[in-house]
């Protein structure tokens, strides 16, 4: 799955991102902003430009290729449905990565977020030899909530004032999944 598409409900995509990605990341975002705005931190208006999304892009595609993360796209044709990224992977002893991702708004409910994180677990496991996943939610995100549990992961706490989105520090749940019982490579 690392470098291969597979097919989620819908038909919809998912593949690595790469960087001809930019423009319909920008387009997704603009389209997005208002559905996104009360999960996603503040967004300065750079961010919103095709110069912000190149940039973040880069960097993304950078610590894939260091090891430390690995971004996907969801894709509807030409049109973006969504991200999944597995991030601040750490090796051994943690061995583990976190989680993110959004579904575009048209595509909401219909499964995608689910079935994109449930390949990003695979991929974790049979790729990528992690032993964890983690994520975490703001406290009313019960949507994304509910897709992790379906997901099989499990809430473990809650972090006070974890991230600032939406003008202010929030508290999440965070949640985590097991992925194996296997020792890390090299132990």
């Amino acid at each position: 799955m690392g470098n291969e598409t597979c097919v989620l409900p819908g038909g919809i995509e998912m593949r690595p991102a790469d960087a001809g990605d930019v423009d319909a990341l920008l387009a997704a975002y603009l389209r997005n902003r208002e559905h996104l705005r009360p999960w996603d931190p503040w967004r300065d208006e750079g961010f919103y430009t095709i110069e912000g999304q190149r940039d973040r892009l880069a960097v993304q595609l950078a610590e894939r290729e260091a090891g430390r993360a690995m971004p996907w796209v969801l894709t509807d044709g030409s049109r973006l449905a969504g991200t999944v990224t597995l991030s601040g992977i750490v090796r051994a002893p943690l061995n583990s990565g976190s989680v993110g991702y959004w579904i575009d708004v048209d595509h909401t409910g219909k499964g995608l977020a689910s079935a994109a994180v449930e390949a990003v677990a695979r991929y974790a496991d049979e790729d990528a030899g992690l032993h964890r996943l983690e994520a975490g939610t703001l406290l009313h995100n019960v949507g994304s909530q509910r897709v992790l549990e379906k997901c099989g992961f499990r809430a473990y706490g809650v972090a006070p004032q974890f991230l600032h989105v939406h003008g202010k520090w929030q508290d999440h749940r965070l949640f985590q999944r097991i992925l194996n019982d296997r020792p890390p490579s090299g132990a």
